[in-house]
């Protein structure tokens, strides 16, 4: 069978988009590992708009019940999309199990995954003290100690996120100094309740029910040391899951990709994408759903005009 779209990923921006396809009838299907996102990690999500909060369990399973509940779409959910290939007018979608499905467009809304510090307790305690968006995590640390890892931008803007609610915060950088805007970086020193500790190398996430403090390593003496806290922000950047499309469309620096930010248009006819997976400025849910249900309406025109 060969589509008319294929969706691939299934966070709020596939399942967006899947919904406003199935509903448009165009002769859809949506491929995806899972459901939810990053999200389906988070232990309560609160800036969803329509709930007042949300585990990320349940929001993935909120999603995934919509999607299910519309007729004509097809879905292939458990399945990793290994590699996008153009095959003649269309598309084809390898997956890693070995399928291929076939369409005429396709829209990707791959999403991005968080680099990760990869030491002891960082698995343990993701979703439990650990946490990669300041944003939507921020106000669950209300009146507590935190630690955010990473000087670059990312990193001064968690601190900025944390201000209203944290009563003590620390910035870790590995270098001699926080690579991030001076100005950003400025602001957030003259609040006292702010205090950045350079030179340091993260070695460990402590805690047993909950996260209890960070170790790290002091690089100008070697001295391990530990920091007192009850949550860990890492802020050491993303990866955007863009690589399925090797050079069929423009990417920047960073390996996002390049859209035309009125249509999700890529650089190659045919296919889109939305959300985390693009250049987009602002890597939210919420964003990404808009994105992804414009790329579909004008996926849509698209199909009108070839008929």
């Amino acid at each position: 069978m060969i589509y008319e779209l294929i969706i691939i990923g299934g966070g709020p921006g596939g399942v967006a988009a899947g919904v406003y396809a199935a509903r448009k009838k165009i002769k859809v299907a949506l491929v995806t590992d899972s459901f939810g996102g990053q999200s389906l990690v988070s232990a309560d999500v609160r800036n969803w708009i329509g709930t007042k909060s949300v585990s990320g369990f349940d929001l993935a399973q909120m999603l995934e019940s919509h999607l299910r509940d519309q007729a004509g779409i097809d879905i292939f959910d458990s399945e990793r999309v290994a590699k996008i290939e153009k095959s003649g007018e269309g598309f084809v979608v390898k997956t890693e199990s070995g399928k291929n499905y076939e369409a005429k467009y396709i829209l990707t809304t791959a999403g991005s995954r968080r680099r990760r510090l990869g030491i002891p307790g960082e698995d343990k305690h993701e979703g439990h003290g650990v946490a990669y968006c300041s944003i939507c995590d921020a106000p669950l640390f209300e009146g507590e100690v935190v630690v955010v890892v990473g000087g670059g931008n990312a990193g001064l803007e968690a601190v900025v996120d944390l201000q209203p609610y944290a009563k003590k915060i620390y910035l870790l950088e590995r270098g001699d100094f926080p690579k991030g805007d001076p100005i950003t970086l400025d602001k957030i020193q003259k609040d006292p309740k702010f205090e950045l500790i350079v030179n340091a190398e993260t070695l460990e996430i402590l805690g047993e029910e909950k996260v209890t403090g960070l170790k790290y390593k002091d690089l100008k003496t070697n001295a391990e040391k530990i920091l007192e806290v009850g949550g860990v922000f890492v802020e050491i950047g993303i990866l955007p899951n863009s690589e399925m499309l090797g050079d069929l469309v423009e990417r920047d620096k960073f390996g996002d990709i390049i859209v035309d930010h009125k249509t999700q248009k890529t650089s190659l006819p045919g296919l889109w994408a939305a959300g985390d997976v693009t250049d987009v400025l602002y890597k939210q849910n919420n964003v990404s759903a808009g994105d992804a249900i414009k790329a579909v309406l004008n996926i849509y025109d698209e199909i009108n005009k070839a008929k």
